[in-house]
């Protein structure tokens, strides 16, 4: 008997079946299973959500050369950095808001609603995609990354640490994002240009491709409000060297406000999703 299906009772201490619990943890590992299952056969979601990140490696790590004025750091490990959050935030934020939207529009959801199944197991499902998808594309660019452009791995336990905090709260931030983005979609038909146009904008001007502090105030002003920003310095403090802090703004990794800002989005995500999510498209009678 597995843990999720048992309960103790309060006067005898036996352990006994609790149902409905043994139901939910069913559902959501047959919900789970589907999810992925979808996923990996779905050729459209391996190029654009886990396989673009790779390729814009590939062909900006063979374009850009020299190091990052004012330090010693490469610039192709600079921007590396940048492309696994946006890794990240492709599989959290891009895949999970269209595939949502899509769900919505051709009436799965609300099937799903209205069938015997817990209505928890279909964001179980999603959750258990995106940590799969999500830790899949970052081995995936670090495979690329360090025999091919010489980026070094976390040099100390705190540095892993950093890695795994900052992923992870980047991952459920955008994956809460995803949902509540998902009740603006019309229909699946435009799902993809609507969600891929604000992730664009977003890697810009987030100091993926260029030093952080060296893009006009406005940028940075914007940037700063959004999750991307901070999952990429949290990554460069990972990954880089400690002395190309100072070319950030504050002159420092600021790690303690990158936890703050990525809680707080993973809080408004929450508050946001469970506000706008809705189990039936407009075109869904």
């Amino acid at each position: 008997m597995s843990a999720p299906d048992a309960v103790l009772t309060q006067e005898s201490g036996a352990v006994v079946l609790d149902p409905a619990r043994s139901i939910v943890w069913r559902a959501a590992v047959a919900r789970s299973s589907v999810e992925l299952k979808s996923f990996f056969r779905n050729r459209q979601s391996l190029v654009f959500t886990l396989l673009l990140p790779i390729v814009l490696l590939v062909v900006l790590g063979s374009i850009f050369s020299g190091t990052v004025p004012g330090t010693h750091t490469d610039f192709k490990q600079m921007f590396i950095a940048g492309i696994i959050a946006c890794g990240v935030m492709s599989v959290s934020f891009n895949g999970l808001a269209i595939s949502v939207a899509i769900e919505r529009d051709t009436g799965m959801i609300r099937r799903l609603a209205s069938s015997p199944m817990p209505k928890s197991a279909y964001f179980i499902g999603k959750v258990v995609r995106v940590a799969v998808t999500g830790t899949l594309e970052t081995l995936l660019l670090l495979a690329v990354a360090v025999p091919a452009f010489g980026l070094p791995l976390p040099s100390t336990a705190a540095r892993w640490e950093t890695l795994v905090w900052v992923l992870l709260l980047g991952a459920v931030a955008c994956t809460l994002l995803a949902v509540a983005f998902s009740s603006i979609i019309p229909n699946a038909r435009s799902a993809s240009a609507i969600v891929t146009l604000p992730f664009l904008v977003l890697q810009f001007i987030s100091g993926v491709f260029f030093p952080y502090s060296q893009l006009p105030a406005w940028m940075q002003t914007v940037a700063a409000l959004f999750p991307l920003k901070w999952m990429t310095q949290g990554l460069r403090s990972v990954f880089l060297p400690g002395d190309f802090a100072r070319v950030e703004p504050a002159g420092v990794w600021e790690l303690d406000r990158v936890a703050l800002v990525l809680a707080a989005w993973c809080l408004a995500g929450l508050v946001l999703s469970f506000l706008t999510f809705r189990w039936r498209g407009p075109n869904v009678r």
